[in-house]
Order: C-alpha cells, then sequence, then structure tokens
C-alpha cells in the first residue's frame, strides 16, 4: 500500500496524488482487508472475526469495536514491559510514540513498526509534488525549516519511547533520504538532531541565515514553534552577526555535531552578510522582517489550522504579507491527509485525506449550530450501539457535516485493535467540505473537549476545573469566594501564556477585594503544578509557554458577560459560562474590568516519565 516514485518527478506524483483520490473507495476496501488478513490470527482479532475469510471485512465492521486511549492502555503496557507483540501483530514493535494528547496527565503511547517510517517517507515526499504544482521554481533553492527534536525514554522492554516527528528525524529515512532538488534545506541533520533545543534553535537560524540569498522558503511544523524561534532570533541576532562576521560559534554551543556542522555552513568570516542583517534588524520596526531577511521567499510553512490559527496576526506581522501555507493533517497516530490547495487562506485549508494511509470511519457529530450545548456534553465513553450504526466509511461522508474521526492502521500502529487502533477514536472533529474526485476534503474545527492550547498542550475543561479548583481550596485562605472564572489563549506576545479571569468576592464584607499579590502568585503557580505533563513539559523544557497570569476582574464582570452573550444571541435560559472564551467582544468587556494582574513566578517541576510512572 505504499506506492513507489521518484519525488523528484512532479508529474508522477501528481498523477499518483489522482489515481489514490479516483480510487478512494476501492483502495479503502484494500487497506481494510489487508490489515484485517494480515492479523487475523493475533489474539484480538480472532475473538471477531470468527475465522471466515469471506466475511472477515463484515465481521469487523460488526463486532470490532469502537475505543479510546485508555481502553488500549493496558495492552500497551504489557507491549512496554516486554510482552511479544506477535500476540496482538504479525510485525514486531519497534517502538512506542509518543503523543501531544494527554491521558491522566501523561503523555499517550501509541506502537509503531519499521513500515510505518516508510509510510511517513512517502507521505512527506507526496508533498513535494503538490507544492510544485502551485510554486515554481523551488529547485532553485533551499528551504530554511526549523525542526527539533524532543525528549525520549526507555520502556522496561527496551523499546524507545519518543514523539512521532523525533522518531521520523532520527530515523535511517531521514538521515540519509535521497537528494530531492525541491526539498534542499539549510538545517544540518546534526543541529536538528541535537537534544539541546536552545543550541539546535541557535545553530539552525545561523546556518539559515548564512545561506539567505538561496532561501525560497521558511517553515516549521507549527506556527507556535515558527515563532518562537523568530522571537529567538530577534534576541540574538546580534550575537548570530557577530558569529557571521568573525566566522565562529558562540562558545556557549557546545555541542560538537552542532558545532561543527554550523562551522562548515559558516566556512569562513562574512563581514558584508553580517553588516547587511544587522541593519536590517536595526531598523524601526520588525514589520515584513522576515522578508527582508529572506527576500526571495516565497511562503511560510507551518501549521496554521485548529488552535495554531490564534498565531496568524503575529505571522502576517513578521511575514511582509507572504502566503502562510499549511501542507498536512497529521498526528501521532495517523498521517491523514495534505491540503492540494496549499495557497489558500488559512481560513480555507481543507484536507485531502489519503485513502492508502488508514482506514477512515466517521461518526456524525451533532449540527454545529448547538456547538455549545452539544460537543461539551459528549461522552468519551466508548461509542454506543446506536451511535455505532451512525458510522459511515470515507467515500459516504456528506458535505456541510461534521464528523470525527476513527481509524484503522496497519501493523503496530494500524494493527493492534487490541491497542485501540482498531477503530480508534482520534478526538478531532472535522467538516467535509468538497471531495476532490471520490476522496473527501475536510477542515479541522477543533480538538474534543480541548479548551486551552498555545502549542503542544491540550488542556480539557476538567483538568481546567481541577487547577482552579485546588488553587481555590490552597490558597484563597478562607477570604475570598471565586465567583466565576473563565481563560483564554494570549498569543499576543511570544511565548504565549494562559490567562486565567477570576471574579472574587470577599466572604466578610462588600468591598473591593484587597488582594495579597504573594497569595495570588501562588494560585498561579498551584494551578501551572495541576495542569497535564505535556503542559508542564512546554513551560519547563521546551520554553514554549509562558507564565500563567490570573487578572482579577471587578464583581459584577461576569454578569455583563452574560449580558453581552444575550445580546449576541444567546438563550438566557441555557447560558452558562464559558470556560474559555474567543470573541473580541468578550475579551474587551473582561480585560475592561481588571483590578490586578498576576504571574507565576517559577516553572513547574518536569521530568521525563516512564509508562508506568
Amino acid at each position: 500500500m505504499i506506492p513507489s516514485y521518484d519525488p523528484n518527478d512532479t508529474e508522477a506524483g501528481l498523477q499518483l496524488l489522482e489515481d489514490l483520490t479516483t480510487n478512494a473507495d476501492a483502495i479503502q476496501q484494500q487497506v481494510l482487508h489487508q490489515i484485517l488478513s494480515q492479523n487475523s490470527e493475533t489474539e484480538y482479532l480472532r475473538s471477531f472475526l470468527d475465522g471466515e475469510s469471506c466475511n472477515i471485512q463484515e465481521n469487523f465492521k460488526n463486532k470490532a469495536p469502537v475505543v479510546n486511549y485508555e481502553d488500549i492502555k493496558p495492552f500497551i503496557q504489557r507491549i512496554s514491559d516486554g510482552d511479544s507483540s506477535d500476540i496482538l501483530s504479525a510485525q514486531p514493535i519497534t517502538e512506542l510514540l509518543t503523543s501531544s494528547g494527554t491521558s491522566g496527565g501523561k503523555p499517550k503511547f501509541m506502537p509503531s513498526t519499521a513500515e510505518e517510517l516508510d509510510r511517513k517517507t512517502f507521505f512527506y515526499n507526496m508533498l513535494v509534488p503538490v507544492m510544485n504544482k502551485f510554486v515554481n521554481g523551488l529547485d532553485e533553492g533551499k528551504g530554511m525549516y526549523l525542526l527539533f527534536i524532543k525528549p525520549e525514554i526507555k520502556t522496561p522492554a527496551g523499546l524507545q519511547a519518543r514523539p512521532v516527528l523525533t522518531s521520523y528525524y532520527k530515523s535511517e529515512q531521514f538521515k540519509n533520504r535521497p537528494f530531492n532538488k525541491y526539498n534542499v534545506i539549510t538545517s544540518p541533520n546534526d543541529a536538528i538532531l541535537c537534544e539541546d533545543s536552545q543550541q539546535s534553535m541557535y545553530c539552525q537560524l545561523l546556518c539559515g541565515l548564512v545561506q539567505r540569498s538561496h532561501v525560497l522558503r521558511l517553515g516549521a511544523i507549527f506556527a507556535s514553534a515558527f515563532l518562537r524561534a523568530v522571537k529567538f532570533l530577534e534576541n540574538h541576532f546580534t550575537e548570530l552577526c557577530a558569529d557571521i562576521r568573525t566566522g565562529t560559534v558562540a562558545s556557549w554551543i557546545t555541542d560538537s555535531g552542532c558545532r561543527d556542522s554550523a562551522l562548515s555552513i559558516l566556512n569562513g568570516p562574512n563581514q558584508e552578510l553580517a553588516d547587511e542583517i544587522e541593519a536590517l534588524f536595526n531598523a524601526k520596526s520588525r514589520e515584513g522582517i522576515l522578508k527582508r531577511i529572506w527576500p526571495k521567499t516565497k511562503y511560510i510553512e507551518v501549521i496554521v489550522t485548529g488552535s495554531m490559527a490564534q498565531y496568524i496576526p503575529t505571522l502576517e506581522f513578521y511575514s511582509g504579507g507572504l502566503p502562510l501555507v499549511s501542507v498536512m493533517y497529521a498526528s501521532s497516530e495517523c498521517f491523514f491527509g495534505l491540503n492540494i490547495n496549499p495557497l489558500c487562506k488559512p481560513s480555507d485549508v481543507s484536507y485531502t485525506l489519503l485513502p492508502n494511509m488508514a482506514y477512515f470511519e466517521f461518526l456524525p457529530v451533532d449540527d454545529k449550530s448547538h456547538e455549545e450545548t452539544q460537543l461539551e456534553s459528549r461522552s468519551t465513553d466508548d461509542v454506543s450501539l446506536t451511535e455505532k450504526d451512525r458510522i459511515v466509511d470515507l467515500v459516504s461522508v456528506e458535505i456541510g457535516r461534521y464528523y470525527e474521526l476513527i481509524i484503522t492502521t496497519f501493523a503496530g500502529q494500524l494493527s493492534l485493535d487490541i491497542f485501540g487502533l482498531y477503530r480508534y477514536r482520534v478526538g478531532d472533529i472535522l467538516k467535509v467540505t468538497g471531495f476532490h474526485n471520490k476522496a473527501p476534503q475536510f477542515s479541522f474545527v477543533e480538538r474534543r473537549n480541548v479548551v486551552l492550547s498555545i502549542d503542544t498542550d491540550k488542556t480539557s475543561e476538567e483538568d481546567l476545573m481541577k487547577a482552579v479548583t485546588q488553587a481555590k481550596l490552597n490558597h484563597l485562605q478562607g477570604l475570598f469566594l471565586l465567583t466565576e472564572y473563565t481563560s483564554y489563549a494570549d498569543t499576543s506576545s511570544i511565548p504565549g501564556h494562559y490567562v486565567l479571569f477570576w471574579e472574587l468576592k470577599p466572604r466578610y464584607d462588600n468591598d473591593p477585594p484587597k488582594l495579597d499579590k504573594k497569595m495570588m502568585e501562588d494560585c498561579c503557580s498551584e494551578v501551572e503544578d495541576c495542569l497535564d505533563y505535556v503542559y508542564r513539559r512546554c513551560r519547563n523544557k521546551d520554553r514554549s509557554i509562558g507564565a500563567l497570569e490570573i487578572r482579577v476582574v471587578s464583581l459584577g464582570t461576569f454578569d455583563a458577560l452574560m449580558d453581552f452573550s444575550i445580546s449576541q444571541g444567546s438563550s438566557v435560559n441555557q447560558y452558562k459560562t464559558p470556560r474559555c472564551v474567543k470573541s473580541g467582544g468578550a475579551l474587551q468587556i473582561l480585560d475592561s474590568r481588571v483590578i490586578g494582574r498576576f504571574f507565576t513566578k517559577r516553572v513547574p517541576q518536569w521530568e521525563p516519565l516512564g509508562l508506568d510512572s
């Protein structure tokens, strides 16, 4: 199911895309048959396939349950502890992939196989002909893509457990990738693979600046990571220019691979280049600075859908009008689809699912006109029998409708039904926007139950409530009642940070609250300490999220917020305080009534955890 083609051959790539999407239904049936046939003798599949090969797909759809992560977690623990994976999969499990989503405050772990790396390589190669169709001359220069690895651990069985991108960048498929004239990047492998993110960032930016006359595109995976690099560049441009001027690398770059690879690209002093870059940064405004530094750049490639859409205004400020391109839709569980109209507006991005990547099913979600009540009330339990009857396959979705994505993947990631990646609920809500040939196109709407996200963190309403409750109990000391609260992700600065709006009522009088600074800072820290593993990693290790802020608002603020919502069409009978606000009008009401602002004064504790920690 992994077609072979030369990624340097644009026409062949585009024709392959046409073939895949034209034959989407037949390919989906082949994918499902291959998955089930390959693993029909595994312990779990035998329980519902009944050994009847002629009815294998029908039995699967009728009897296989739809599952979530908690259902499969015990089996993943077995693999982590060294259980033989051939009990569950026809192929050996080679590693566990850690997701950015969390379960019980810890990362999710997804089994993977060597074949999955080949499938990811195929997926990345498919991005190239799509971009070539819309942008000419990409073989005449390079891309400055900022790529990073993250912490990894070893399970008791000796398997690596690491993020999906770390797995790919450390693979032989990436490190020894064949030359592709359309996809040459400025960052050396040794800089990408440096485990110190600050040293890696510095050297990748240094290499990108030295090669500025060759750079045709800029990018990172997520908009948040790209803007973090821009901020780093603003803070370190003097030092970077000094290195270019002298042909040396800053003394604090101690990783030998990172340092040596950067020195090889520097290739001696360049006074003229250093002066040019320094003059650009010393101009009055940083607006459009990216276009000025890399004048041949044609676009910026970053994911700006879902929670990343909040970064679009900041990206537009720095980019100088460059198109923002979201090229792919992927997760730890599976790589799903491509944006085959990459130069569209960020608000119009849709992804065409590639039918050979996995077997896709869709659970209809209630009409989005009721999204405030319907989605919040959706259960995270297994799909009921009634809902299961409503599940449709890839080519049967309807334009304009909303669905929750369900996947069945290949061996390891896909074949472990007992691990939940048979009919596994990814947690993404998608809207069908159209079709390309027979393959549907989807816009990403949201992650189920997520209210706050800055980087790879995903904080649910329940997680936020628990953290706020703990802070209230431990630090308000019986002096105040927390009458209402809400939140929003503030990305006006880099890095962005969580903001909580609290309305506090003194317990013993009606005077405005007299706020003790240390008490409120302790509340901020308590909230952060109670948030999940990924949030704390982003704060402590990655530094991709800033200090949490509590803004105390005057009494009556949330009454004004309710009045505003009702004026916008909400029902007075059904109104409930949103736990995350996004509209400009609501934020204006809240900010206009702030009487105190407080920030966390320390980063929360974090350290890499094992599966059983």
